[in-house]
């Protein structure tokens, strides 16, 4: 197939693009503007078509019409909810518009649409910036179906970690986040009591949820790809066996998330086959022989 993947020079959106050419044999385009902290040109591949370019601009260019894609994976975003509280305006138009145009382009493709959702949505929407222009995307990709019968389908995804996640930074994952901490002998900062609790997957069992959503037809779905196993941030410091300080509460936070995987798994026979715990041994064990 020929595929478009935008934010395809992120975190996710390598990885994925690693293995939609590496395991599949797909034909590759990558849209991303290297804005993100994730983002990065080490990430190119020689055998993937890369626009270094925003989304919000995909059907602006003419030179953009001349590819013809079967599906477009959507993961570019502005991401993290602390950030959007102080540029709410940049995160709806990136998130929410910013989908918007990359559903008119694949509409103009004939082309399925996969969205990358957050499990935001499972909170209040109003909480923060991110997850109401998250939100406001799904519901676009619901529009487009239900207007234009459009193959259109979000999957949400759970604290992702994993190889390449940011670790420094406003945009960096917890467990990044944490692993720069312990690297540099540094305490891990727990934010409030650290009895919040999160639902954390592996950027693998992400990859291969995705992938499996590009055979099918879809009616503006939405699935969750998480563990259905949740973490309080204390049993994280634990796992990484460090020392931790506690920082003031943030505001726009969940006290929980956690996944309903089982229309996940009846759907695509899929479930996460990573353990955070086994992940964490891994890499204090390599720390060691450093």
């Amino acid at each position: 197939m020929n595929i478009l993947v935008t934010g395809g020079l992120g975190f996710i959106g390598s990885n994925l693009v690693d293995d939609l050419v590496e395991t599949y044999n797909h034909k590759v385009t990558v849209i991303d503007n290297l804005v993100s902290e994730s983002s990065s040109t080490d990430y190119m591949r020689p055998d993937v078509q890369y626009w270094i370019e925003d989304i919000r601009n995909l059907n602006i260019y003419s030179s953009y019409e001349k590819e013809k894609f079967d599906v477009v994976f959507h993961l570019a975003a502005d991401a993290r909810i602390q950030p959007s509280f102080e540029k709410p305006a940049k995160y709806f138009s990136s998130d929410a518009m910013g989908t918007v145009e990359v559903l008119e382009y694949a509409r103009k493709h004939n082309a399925k649409l996969i969205y990358a959702g957050s499990s935001t949505a499972f909170g209040d929407e109003y909480l923060n910036p991110y997850a109401f222009a998250k939100r406001t995307g799904e519901r676009a990709c619901e529009m487009y179906n239900k207007v234009y019968n459009m193959d259109t389908i979000t999957a949400r995804f759970f604290n992702v970690y994993g190889p390449r996640q940011p670790t420094t930074g406003p945009w960096a994952t917890v467990i990044g986040l944490f692993e720069e901490l312990k690297k540099n002998g540094k305490p891990l900062t727990v934010v409030g009591t650290g009895l919040q609790r999160r639902d954390f997957t592996h950027v693998n069992d992400i990859v291969n949820g995705l992938i499996r959503l590009i055979d099918k037809e879809w009616k503006c779905d939405i699935i969750s790809l998480g563990t259905g196993t949740n973490y309080s941030i204390l049993e994280l410091v634990e796992m990484f066996k460090a020392k931790k300080v506690h920082i003031d509460p943030r505001p726009g936070e969940v006290a929980k998330t956690l996944a309903d995987v089982a229309k996940t798994t009846e759907l695509l026979g899929w479930s996460p086959t990573h353990s955070l715990r086994e992940y964490i041994q891994r890499y204090l064990k390599n720390q060691k022989g450093v």
